[in-house]
């Protein structure tokens, strides 16, 4: 494979100081572990305290990428103008009714953090109760986390992380005076949940590891230090995370790791009352809780409802053997969320590879689903404050159909348009064509995949291509519309969607079949779609430019090692590539809650072998691989930042060829990247243009520039 469009340069070439370490009898060298920062605690929380010589070689590698990126300045330029131009400046959300005021969300004119408002539903005029933009000048990061107002509309619980590291600190504000109280907390999940009577909050405490291992009730104007422990989980295999119901009359504590779950209550105007056990945990068994009035919905895998069910529980005694099935399984039909008003139970679902979603009348038992007209689409239920109502709001958007947001009568049946995504720039749905394709996967399964083209395009094998994937912890990725794809599709390219393996997309199976010994699942699904792909005709194999984030970005990794011809580049944004030294170190954030989804290296060794045999750090070897672009933020807590520095210095040193490997790092900036929606764009444009660059079109249309 030849070197495509990039000046010839000599990158960064770290130190190898080999580090041995010895599991289940398998020795491995590391070259690059020096590049973990040993204080990398103290780095989440202060990027200041790093190691000279670690932020030395940072540098230098963004300083490489720069100069090999520096001839698509122009192009980046453009594509954020677009993608800019896409998004209407001072966009607002469709306020929330909740008791005498309506609540909402907005952007002014150039802003780049949101703020909060309020309006009273008799009339009167717009209450500002956060100002985002305000809250972030001078920072070079600032994030803002959960928002709440109190049942009685007095005060504000807001969190704010301006490091990149998800440790978030807590202010009150009282909306009298719109001045923050006295009370802070910091190393915070993000948000807090008032009691009834807006006397406190109870919130989640993350600890040195980043770990949400505690729940705290704090009584405002009380020292944070003296607040009082509510629950603390011992095992550090768990996530945590503590809500309420919109009645207000129950907290509820979720405990749970990627295939367990278990749910712990007490009443919200009783902070001092002792948690209650709804079950037990137990292996494999996944629940949530829905506040029903008098009953507990449940939706749950209990008694082997692998695509889920829904079963009703008494509130005062909602314990496991009180449960009674409501909605019994179906096989094929995946039960994804629930909502519940007094007079209705509302859930989304997945069948046949599409959402819907299902209104049921409680008293009667009545069903009946809300229909949709177009191939493939997105659907979300978007929640509500209050119980006692016979309106539910959803959204709705295609690759080609813009977000919509609806309320609906479920009595009547009405669905009124409350709003539209506004393209400032234009939009006409009539130029793209999307369609659903089946790839065959080399076990005979077939793979969905969506994807969207301009009308014009010609489908000859020529067409540059975006082919994104995830395939992990059952997320699917939905056809949903994307403003910022279509700076792709109007220069030419199929953008594309594989559903691989991993996701949910064609029900809880599709998941179990992509996870633990059955990874590599994953990981062939996508090459065949790729394959795919250019056997109908779309494109060819030098022109498609993958891309995947996170846990997709680990797909990157393992794609590039199983099949480099397949690709004419690869993007891999924060990539989880180093997932066996990962798996081994219990010390950091996520390795103990991540294990019931990659194995336990450390206690098994088919575990250990199985994650060996794909993990891309531990696989690079002497392969002609395509141009790749690793993007990663230095205080990231779930994928940290060495991952793919000493992954890059792996592929450098290793592989054959002469296509560059570049490694972009965000110095001031976590897993998330930019914290601002227009700063965010930024980095949005870079990752295409190396897109384009890779297939050869980054050139500016001299008429245009």
């Amino acid at each position: 494979m030849k070197t495509q469009h990039f000046i010839d340069r000599t990158p960064p070439i770290p130190a190898q100081r080999p580090v041995e370490d010895v599991h289940h009898g398998v020795r491995r060298m590391d070259e690059y572990a020096w590049l973990r920062a040993d204080n990398w605690q103290e780095v989440f929380r202060d990027p200041a305290v790093l190691d000279p010589a670690i932020r030395a070689h940072l540098e230098a590698e963004n300083a490489y990428q720069e100069e090999l990126m520096a001839g698509t300045a122009l192009l980046r330029t453009h594509l954020f103008a677009e993608m800019k131009g896409r998004i209407k400046e001072d966009d607002s959300s469709v306020p929330m009714k909740d008791g005498p005021f309506a609540y909402g969300s907005a952007f002014r004119l150039g802003g780049e953090q949101p703020r909060f408002f309020r309006t009273p539903r008799e009339g009167g005029s717009e209450e500002v109760l956060l100002d985002g933009d305000a809250e972030a000048e001078g920072k070079p990061y600032f994030r803002l986390g959960g928002v709440d107002h109190s049942a009685d509309h007095g005060r504000l619980i807001w969190g704010y992380d301006d490091k990149g590291s998800e440790f978030y600190t807590l202010r009150v504000r009282d909306l009298a005076t719109g001045a923050d109280l006295v009370d802070t907390i910091t190393d915070s999940a993000g948000s807090g949940e008032w009691d009834a009577r807006a006397e406190g909050f109870f919130y989640t405490r993350l600890d040195a590891n980043h770990r949400p291992s505690t729940i705290y009730y704090h009584r405002l104007g009380t020292d944070p230090a003296a607040d009082k422990l509510i629950y603390e989980e011992a095992d550090h295999g768990f996530f945590m995370n503590v809500g309420g119901t919109r009645s207000n009359r129950w907290i509820l504590i979720g405990i749970n790791d990627h295939e367990t779950s278990e749910y712990r209550i007490l009443p919200a105007d009783d902070p001092q009352a002792e948690p209650r056990l709804v079950a037990e945990r137990e292996t494999g068994l996944e629940y949530d809780l829905e506040e029903g009035g008098d009953v507990f919905f449940i939706l749950t895998n209990a008694d082997g409802a692998k695509d889920f069910k829904i079963v009703t529980a008494p509130v005062d005694d909602p314990v496991r053997a009180n449960w009674r099935d409501l909605v019994a399984h179906e096989p094929g039909r995946l039960i994804l969320s629930i909502l519940a008003f007094r007079d209705y139970l509302v859930r989304l679902e997945r069948k046949d590879g599409l959402p819907r979603i299902v209104v049921r009348e409680r008293e009667t038992g009545e069903e009946h689903a809300i229909a949709f007209d177009e191939e493939a689409y997105s659907l979300g239920l978007s929640g509500s404050y209050e119980y006692e109502t016979d309106v539910m709001r959803f959204s709705y958007s295609s690759m080609t159909t813009p977000a919509q947001v609806f309320d609906y009568d479920m009595r009547t049946r009405e669905r009124t348009l409350l709003k539209e995504q506004e393209i400032p720039s234009g939009h006409h749905a009539e130029l793209y064509v999307t369609r659903r394709l089946m790839a065959p996967a080399p076990d005979g399964e077939l793979v969905p995949v969506s994807i969207l083209y301009r009308y014009d395009t010609p489908l000859d094998g020529s067409a540059p291509t975006l082919l994104y994937g995830y395939g992990s912890y059952g997320i699917t990725v939905p056809a949903a519309f994307n403003t910022n794809c279509l700076s792709l599709v109007d220069r030419g390219f199929v953008y594309a969607i594989a559903h691989v393996r991993g996701g949910k997309d064609k029900g809880f199976a599709w998941y179990e079949d992509g996870k633990r010994a059955k990874k590599a699942h994953t990981f062939s699904d996508f090459v065949a779609v790729a394959r795919h792909l250019v056997a109908e005709g779309f494109t060819s194999h030098d022109r498609i430019v993958a891309q995947g984030g996170s846990a997709g970005g680990m797909l990157m990794g393992a794609i590039a090692n199983m099949a480099p011809e397949a690709f004419g580049g690869i993007v891999a944004e924060v990539p989880f590539v180093d997932v066996l030294t990962t798996m081994l170190d219990a010390s950091l954030p996520l390795t103990p809650p991540e294990w019931p989804e990659w194995g336990n290296p450390l206690a098994s060794e088919a575990d250990y072998r199985t994650i060996a045999a794909y993990s891309p750090y531990d696989n690079v070897g002497a392969l002609d691989y395509p141009p790749i672009l690793a993007v990663a933020g230095l205080t990231d807590p779930r994928v940290t930042y060495w991952e793919p520095a000493k992954w890059v210095a792996r592929l450098r040193r290793l592989k054959s060829g002469g296509n560059p490997v570049l490694f972009k790092i965000n110095m001031e900036a976590g897993h998330a990247g930019a914290s601002g929606r227009f700063s965010r764009l930024e980095e949005i444009a870079y990752t295409y243009a190396f897109a384009l660059k890779v297939v050869g079109k980054d050139h500016v249309d001299p008429a245009s520039a």
